[in-house]
């Protein structure tokens, strides 16, 4: 088995919503990063020059190229730059999952399960 260390590019929306959902991308990015994933949260990237939309996205995209997956937040079909995130990734063929499987597939329950559902599908994610 492989020890490497997975490296996950979050997406997820941004526009239009309190704090541009930067508190759930750092929160996401912290459990991810306590379950052994590097994480590359856009979140935490620096404005850039020009200050567009586009230009965020830009960096997002150069970013995601170098991620051996893509965690996808609660949300993300309703955001048109995660959607072209996600799209990316398929393109290029790399796996795309929301981030609570990504956290199972780590032996983290799932927090929207029901505590005894939890722990069995975790350890159904494991036999799979």
């Amino acid at each position: 088995m492989s020890t490497e260390i997975v490296r996950l590019y979050l997406a997820g929306p941004m526009s239009g919503l309190p704090d541009s959902n930067y508190p759930a991308f750092c929160d996401m990015a912290d459990k991810l990063r306590g379950a052994g994933y590097l994480v590359i949260n856009p979140a935490e990237n620096q404005p850039p020059p020009c200050g567009t939309w586009a230009g965020y996205l830009k960096i997002g995209l150069a970013q995601l190229m170098w991620c051996d997956g893509v965690a996808l937040l609660d949300g993300w079909q309703c955001s048109k730059g995660a959607k072209l995130e996600a799209a990316v990734a398929t393109i290029l063929d790399i796996p795309t999952e929301s981030a609570s499987v990504w956290l199972s597939r780590m032996g983290v329950p799932d927090p929207a399960l029901p505590a005894h559902l939890s722990g069995l599908a975790v350890a159904a994610r494991r036999i799979a």
